[in-house]
């Protein structure tokens, strides 16, 4: 390549003249030469001198040029790492089984899987892989069907229509977690020069190794997962109150499922017509995230009210995330449930089954999770009736992996949650799955219409009974690593050095514990040590007040985001509402501006929810 008319280092020209060379992608190739022409050093530094790493929900970042980034290229490279995982951990399996792979409707996607299921065809491995897209939940579902030695999905769940993601499941049909998530990264940067077979997917036509299990899957997905899971008097019920459901695919895969799911347990479905096939481009929404509230759902709205229904069901883009929203006969208006009152709503109602559906298994012998940014309303319920409760790190990877430990201890895991609306209602799927929790909730709004309430009465009633577990969840945006790491170790300092704060708005409100996992600091704790795995590549801190409030404040693990999640949570005898939200409210303002604010620039906030 000709010299630059800038000064680049050897490191970066050493990267740009590696890249050109092993990408045979002509449009990121011709990116990085673009970028280099320009003089754009500083950009192909960002993108070519540092590497996606598995986070929260595996591989994600945007579609672009650079090992930064998800593209062919790096595809390739991950896919050749993974194989040398699976033949050096999990050998005997992927001989005997191979492994599944499987992809949602955003751009690439299709691509990507094949270049994966490529790789290990041309390794002599069997690979399921399907023809269309389908739910992120059928592929640890197909994990655990036919004992693989893993799986993969391509999806960056509900993330912008730039984004792609690599999700990488085990052999216990859980996400990958540590150590084994770091193992593949180093198999991946042990294997990092592209082998020319890689490319060529035209391997996978007709192919013996090659085998499309869709059919197969579904059949026992509706059965092991739906019929199984639910009582044959719940279904019943559906069909004798007949309610009718707006459902959203929001431009994504859950629609196909989602219909033959819904006959299955007799609840009548209307799909948003602009919104029930997939779509790369999610042309009818700003962000394909039905967590992000109204803008998401504005056509549902306008839909249930043509249809004269009075719940809006919808899925994200690949299906495992699961929202709802309610119109108010009184009011007219439409509210949409967060994702801890669903969890809220689903907890109570999964409890009431599992005392139907399998009255054997004692209550000390059953346990529910959440990850520990979410409600504490499983540990109140816990208390209350008897059941069994612990809490995880972030992400469903670490609660699947939690069902796994407690099962083999002997315990029956029924319900687990997230608040980013992810719910798990069986321990057969261990993943969060928006098609069987839809499926249960159905169950749920004929048994609350059924006794002529609404799901927000049903929910009042719950924290009638628990006390109120209130949330104010947001998040600001922040693009810049050197702000995000000024922020917090400036709170972890505020109170003089390696000192955190004792308090806010001058110690009205006082604050009784601090959790850091980043540091693995804990004052609740007898020795000051976390419980809970620590991790000092991303930054996670909760505070614990006297007046029961605790708020988490943590990177996102899959965008640029500074998120906190904060409750209040009431004994029962607290009954004005609007005092809890008030109270809940102004501290939440002043842990912002406190703790957050005072390094507001590159900060983009958003509203909170």
């Amino acid at each position: 390549m000709a010299k630059a008319c800038g000064t680049v280092s050897e490191q970066l020209q050493a990267k740009i003249d590696e890249w050109l060379r092993w990408d045979k992608n002509p449009k990121t190739s011709l990116a990085i030469k673009q970028l280099f022409e320009e003089n754009k050093f500083d950009q192909l530094s960002k993108v070519l001198l540092n590497r996606l790493k598995f986070g929260t929900a595996g591989l994600r970042g945007k579609m672009s040029a650079g090992y930064a980034c998800m593209n062919d290229l790096v595809i390739v490279q991950t896919g050749q790492g993974y194989l040398k995982y699976l033949e050096k951990y999990r050998s005997d399996l992927l001989k005997r089984n191979g492994i599944v792979v499987g992809y949602d409707g955003r751009h690439n996607s299709k691509k990507w899987a094949e270049i994966t299921a490529t790789i290990f065809a041309n390794a002599g491995y069997k690979v399921r892989i399907t023809n269309v897209v389908h739910p992120t939940p059928l592929v640890p579902f197909t994990v655990k069907t036919y004992n693989l030695a893993g799986g993969v999905m391509v999806t960056a769940s509900h993330n912008p229509k730039d984004d792609n993601g690599y999700k990488v499941y085990d052999a216990n049909s859980a996400q990958i977690i540590s150590p084994e998530d770091q193992r593949i990264q180093d198999l991946i940067l042990d294997n990092l020069v592209p082998q020319e077979s890689s490319w060529d997917t035209s391997v996978l036509q007709g192919n013996p190794l090659i085998i499309d299990h869709l059919p197969e899957i579904t059949e026992l997905y509706l059965k092991q997962v739906i019929l199984d899971q639910i009582h044959p008097d719940d279904i019943d019920n559906n069909a004798k109150v007949g309610l009718n459901y707006v459902y959203t695919a929001l431009h994504g895969v859950g629609w196909a499922m989602a219909e033959k799911v819904a006959l299955k347990v007799k609840g009548n479905l209307f799909p948003v017509p602009e919104q029930q096939d997939p779509h790369p481009d999610f042309p009818t929404v700003k962000f394909p995230n039905p967590e992000e509230g109204k803008s998401a759902l504005d056509l549902s709205f306008k839909y249930a009210d043509e249809k004269g229904c009075s719940i809006i069901l919808a899925n994200d883009p690949d299906a495992d995330r699961f929202a709802v929203a309610e119109k108010n006969k009184i009011s007219g208006e439409w509210r949409i449930f967060n994702g801890n009152e669903l969890g809220s709503l689903l907890g109570w109602w999964m409890l009431q089954s599992h005392k139907r559906t399998n009255p054997q298994i004692p209550l000390d012998k059953v346990y529910m999770i959440s990850s520990t940014v979410s409600s504490m309303i499983l540990q109140t319920m816990a208390k209350a009736e008897g059941f069994n409760f612990v809490d995880t790190l972030t992400g469903c990877k670490w609660i699947g992996n939690k069902c796994l430990q407690l099962e083999r201890e002997g315990f029956k895991v029924i319900f687990c949650f997230e608040e980013a609306i992810g719910y798990m209602c069986n321990d057969i799927i261990l993943d969060k799955d928006g098609i069987s929790a839809l499926a249960n909730f159905i169950c749920l709004s004929s048994f609350v219409y059924g006794n002529n309430k609404q799901l927000c009465d049903q929910l009042d009633e719950i924290y009638d009974k628990y006390g109120f577990h209130l949330s104010l969840n947001s998040y600001y945006f922040c693009h810049e690593p050197k702000v995000i790491n000024q922020i917090f170790e400036r709170i972890r300092n505020l109170n003089g050095p390696k000192k955190y704060p004792t308090g806010i708005l001058n110690e009205k409100f006082k604050i009784t514990a601090v959790r850091d996992l980043t540091t693995g600091y804990d004052n609740a704790q007898p020795d000051n040590r976390a419980v809970l795995p620590v991790s000092c590549e991303s930054q996670m801190i909760t505070f614990t007040f006297e007046n029961g409030l605790h708020i988490t404040i943590r990177t996102s693990g899959t965008e640029p985001k500074i998120k906190y999640y904060s409750e209040l949570c009431t004994s029962p005898d607290v009954k004005d509402k609007s005092v809890a939200l008030a109270t809940l409210q102004e501290m939440v303002n002043a842990i912002c501006k406190e703790f957050l604010e005072p390094d507001k620039n590159g900060l983009e906030p958003q509203n909170a929810k």
